[in-house]
């Protein structure tokens, strides 16, 4: 029986030594955001903090819009890794579903990180304008792939299809039937909404929580966030045949 022989060339002294500069200004700009928040960030502030000039920095980064595509990218991609970690340990609450685990890892993630949390989501940072279907985008989809999975699962699309919702215009049904989807394959219209309307709940209950408007509810927040992502799940599923 033959054998496959090919073997993969290791990265050179080269690379090696590019990639771990490339990881250093990274790691120092994930600083900078944190002590200093996304408005403030510039190559000229995290080369001085590395001891570079910029023009050493661009040999890396050519402007300030790579840097933040790669941060974006990261950021979106620890929060995924974060949501996914949550759903797959084990649970000392068997009867907690599965989805409303999802949700409390994503906002576990975005109170331990506001600053990357904000760069996400917060006020767009001027002038800088993502990639057409880039890696923040890619990145992206990784979330959307698991609220899918974890909302929508074990559903055939024939039910989907006939879920409970108000009656969708003729042109948001056909907008919403031909976006892509990145969880369980097609997903008819009817569905898509609910994803989507699920997804402003949750992220607007994290977001009021991230950026300090919900602190009278001091330590209740977790409790009562639960209580919604429960609720929301349970009208859902009721709308769903």
């Amino acid at each position: 029986m033959a054998v496959d022989e090919r073997t993969t060339t290791p990265p050179s002294l080269r690379e090696r030594r590019r990639a771990a500069a490339t990881q250093e200004i990274v790691d120092a700009a994930e600083r900078h955001l944190t002590e200093h928040g996304p408005a403030a960030l510039s190559l000229r502030a995290v080369a001085r903090s590395l001891g570079m000039t910029v023009q050493a920095l661009y040999h890396y980064f050519p402007s300030r819009d790579a840097l933040v595509t790669t941060l974006v990218t990261k950021a979106y991609d620890d929060l995924a890794d974060a949501v996914q970690a949550a759903v797959d340990a084990p649970s000392d609450e068997p009867d907690l579903p599965r989805l409303v685990i999802a949700t409390e890892g994503y906002r576990r993630w975005a109170i331990a990180h506001p600053e990357r949390f904000q760069l996400l989501y917060g006020t767009p940072l001027r002038d800088y304008v993502a990639p057409t279907d880039g890696p923040t985008t890619q990145a992206s989809r990784r979330m959307s792939e698991i609220f899918e999975r974890e909302l929508f699962e074990g559903y055939s699309a024939e039910r989907l299809a006939a879920a409970d919702v108000p009656v969708l215009s003729p042109a948001l049904r056909t907008y919403l039937e031909q976006l892509p989807h990145y969880g369980q394959g097609y997903l008819p219209s009817p569905a898509t909404a609910l994803l989507m309307s699920a997804w402003g709940h949750l992220h607007g209950m994290v977001a009021l929580e991230v950026f300090g408007h919900t602190a009278f509810l001091g330590d209740h927040q977790a409790e009562l966030f639960r209580m919604a992502m429960r609720n929301l799940l349970a009208d859902i599923h009721r709308r769903i045949p």
